[in-house]
This record gives C-alpha cells, structure tokens and sequence, in this order.
C-alpha cells in the first residue's frame, strides 16, 4: 500500500512539473520579441537593423507569430544572401538568423524600373546589391556584367563557369534590352553571340579553339570582332589598314 502510496505521488509530482513546463514554454512563446532579441551569425555585415528594415515584420513582436520560413525568403532576396535560416528559440530567448553570403566575381548592372543599379555577380548568376556587399576586397575583379537580368542567370552562370575550364578571359559580358549577347574577350575583342541561350556551350568551345588557333598563328592582334550568332559559320573581321 505504501508503495502504491510513493507511485501516485510521484505520478502526481510528474504531472504537476510537465503543467508547469509546459506553461512556461507557452508563455515564453507569447512573449514579445524586440530588436535587441535577434541573434545573427554567419557574417559580420549585417545588422540587426537590416533584419528589421528588409523584412515585413513590426517589432516588438510575439515569438509564436513569426512565420520563419516566409522570413527565410525574404531575407534572402533582400540582401542578396546565398542561403539563411531562420530558428525560433527559448533559451536564450529570441530570434537566431544565420546567413551564408554570396561571393563576387563579377561587377554587375541591372536597370530596373528605368534606373541604373550598380552591383556584382556572383558564380551562380545572381544579382548582389551593391550595399549587401564587403567591399573590401574586390580589387582583383576583371569582369563586367551588363543588362543584368534573372531570367539570364543560368546563361550567366555556365558562360562564367566554362572560363574556369578554357584558355580564354572574359572582360565584359552584356545583354541588351531584347536579349541578344554579346561579350568581350582580352584578345579576340568583341564577339556576337546573339539570341538563341541553347547554344552557349557549342559557342563557348567555338571561342576556345578559335583563340587557340589564332594565338599560333600570330593574328590576334589584328581581330576586330567575331560572329558567332550562327556557330557553324563563324564570321571573323579583322582591321583594315
């Protein structure tokens, strides 16, 4: 009877701690979070401010009502980041946001909304606004990017990744309002890559081999510009003297 006795009351104690517990996480949930409650880490460039001002969140507000992953997204659009996430915590108390920045390659400009924005480019094609930036160290950058736009970034990114791979350098990439790209090499000058995107690749390998060539054959510096816009008929112009 006695044990029968020791059972309930622990069964009992048990309850009441587990109410208890279980009250103080909610309660903690309610509680408001102010700006001073954000916890970022991952990268020294952002403030608690820039959490506040590119998100449609109105602090002081309560833990439980923040939708992390809405906030995931927008924080990841307005400042340009690579990746985010965003957690909820008790203890300590607050909002933790850790973020992965994205690395330049590239000077950029996009024009939107008819106004000129300066910024970088990334290896995967995307767009870094120029004040989400460490701009500390961009002095090796040789690349430019212009006319900027999302539905070119996978273009973007496999032009710029095949220069890793070939003998060619890029100094100058450029779409024009109706898509047509053409782009800038250190010694082949300027090259007309025109409309059609499935094509890069067979281009890229075009342009590779055509530098090759030439470089062995001393003609470089008398190339004015190139024609690929119908890779299998490449049309080379040279300088007049």
């Amino acid at each position: 009877m006695t044990t029968q006795k020791q059972v309930n009351h622990r069964s009992l104690l048990f309850l009441i701690l587990f109410l208890f517990s279980t009250s103080f996480l909610s309660l903690k949930t309610l509680k408001k979070v102010n700006i001073e409650d954000i916890e970022i880490s991952g990268s020294e460039l952002f403030s608690q401010n820039d959490v506040v001002i590119n998100s449609s969140l109105k602090f002081p507000i309560r833990l439980i009502f923040i939708k992390t992953s809405f906030l995931e997204k927008e924080l990841k659009q307005n400042l340009s980041l690579k990746n985010i996430s965003v957690s909820r915590q008790i203890f300590p108390f607050g909002l933790k946001v850790h973020v992965e920045t994205r690395s330049p390659i590239a000077y950029g400009e996009r024009i939107l909304n008819d106004e000129k924005i300066l910024g970088f480019i990334d290896k995967d094609g995307s767009f870094i606004n120029k004040q989400n930036i460490d701009e500390t160290n961009l002095s090796k950058l040789t690349l430019q990017v212009f006319g900027w736009e999302k539905k070119f970034k996978k273009i973007l990114s496999e032009i710029i990744i095949a220069q890793e791979n070939y003998e060619f350098e890029l100094v100058k990439i450029t779409f024009s309002s109706n898509g047509f790209l053409t782009i800038e090499e250190k010694d082949l000058k300027t090259i007309f890559l025109g409309f059609n995107q499935s094509l890069i690749n067979y281009q890229l390998q075009i342009i590779n081999n055509l530098k090759n060539e030439l470089k062995k054959n001393n003609f470089l510096e008398k190339i004015d510009n190139i024609d690929l816009t119908d890779p299998n008929k490449p049309k080379i112009k040279v300088f007049k003297p």
